[in-house]
């Protein structure tokens, strides 16, 4: 066979499979883009190679799934941090599997004095207690019109990952302020208060301190905010917010000392924010309004309070058949949470005691 044969062969094979669409063995060059990403756009679109890059699910292995490009998924991240107020200052960790387990220690290990010679009697051994945050299934199922999808100006990946972005914050917003733990996160509300200090306190129970009125703050709130800060040790000050909705800061705000000076102060310079107290105040409208025996203020280091445990891959199912002329994005993410130090995060209580 000649050289020139040859050639002619090697060229058949490469046409042959560039018709097929079948992707090269060759490394990509550095700035191109990623095959993942251009097939994910037309599976979208068309549901094209959707054979090709499926992915299993965790709760069948004859189930089919689509894992989502990184670039989409980390705009969803992007997105959720932006607009879920409790995930942008709780501690977020990534897991690989449909649990996570940590160990928190309490108590500490005692010491003492003696002399030279003198006996050294055993001390007190920390206690363990195992964090395990209850985990759920969190989805959305977002329609877009097949014509949507056909018109080549419609950037629609764009628009799944905001609409899954916007169902997801919703759902963990509620969920990490008062969910019940039962295939969901379970919400710092919804755990057991009491009004002993941290050295009497069970662990896992939030300490809340009453407003002095029924419903209402008493003759002196800025005393009562004050009493709340205040109940916090001074490492979880550092890094420390208020969190309560719009109603309940819109009440805060026209707070007065007895001087007659405002207890909010008002940004000074662009991209800081406005202060009480001199800490930031976090918007939350799952909180609940001011009413009696609410807990409608809360304030800690959430860093350290809450552990929010989420799997990293969000997976996408392309349905076009149930809702015609409807391409439903069916998209899942598991999702958990719970309070992880009880001793970081303080409750206001509206109640005279």
């Amino acid at each position: 066979m000649t050289s020139e044969t040859r050639n002619d062969a090697l060229e058949t094979s490469f046409d042959a499979q560039a018709r097929a669409g079948v992707p090269g063995a060759r490394p990509m060059l550095m700035g191109a883009r990623e095959p993942a990403g251009e097939l994910f756009g037309g599976f979208l679109r068309s549901g094209a190679g959707a054979l090709e890059l499926k992915a299993m699910s965790g709760a069948s292995d004859s189930t089919g799934g689509y894992a989502v490009p990184q670039e989409i998924d980390a705009m969803i991240d992007s997105t959720l941090n932006d607009i879920s107020p409790i995930r942008s200052i709780a501690n977020v960790v990534k897991v690989g599997s449909s649990g996570y387990r940590k160990l928190v220690t309490s108590g500490g290990t005692p010491s003492g004095w003696t002399g030279e010679t003198g006996a050294r009697p055993e001390t007190e051994t920390p206690v363990f207690n195992e964090i395990a945050p209850p985990m759920g299934e969190l989805y959305a199922n977002p329609a877009a019109s097949q014509a949507m999808l056909d018109d080549a100006g419609f950037d629609v990946e764009t628009w799944l990952a905001g609409e899954i972005a916007n169902e997801f914050a919703r759902a963990e917003g509620a969920a990490f302020v008062s969910g019940s733990g039962v295939n969901q996160p379970k919400g710092f509300l919804n755990v057991g208060t009491s009004s002993a200090g941290d050295a009497a306190r069970d662990f896992g129970t939030l300490q809340y301190l009453p407003s002095g009125a029924d419903g209402a703050f008493g003759d002196t709130p800025d005393a009562m905010l004050i009493d709340l800060v205040q109940s916090l040790r001074a490492p979880y000050r550092q890094g420390a917010s208020f969190v309560m909705n719009s109603a309940t800061l819109a009440h805060v705000r026209k707070l007065k000392t007895a001087d007659g000076a405002f207890l909010w102060q008002p940004s000074l310079a662009a991209g800081q924010p406005a202060t009480l107290l001199g800490y930031p105040v976090v918007e939350a409208e799952d909180m609940p309004d001011i009413s009696s025996e609410s807990l409608s203020i809360a304030f800690g280091n959430f860093r350290a309070g809450y552990l929010i445990a989420e799997r990293s891959a969000t997976q996408v199912l392309r349905d076009p058949y149930s809702n015609k002329p409807f391409v439903h994005f069916y998209a899942t993410k598991r999702v958990g949470g719970m309070v992880s130090n009880s001793e970081a995060i303080k409750l206001m209580k509206f109640a005279a005691a």
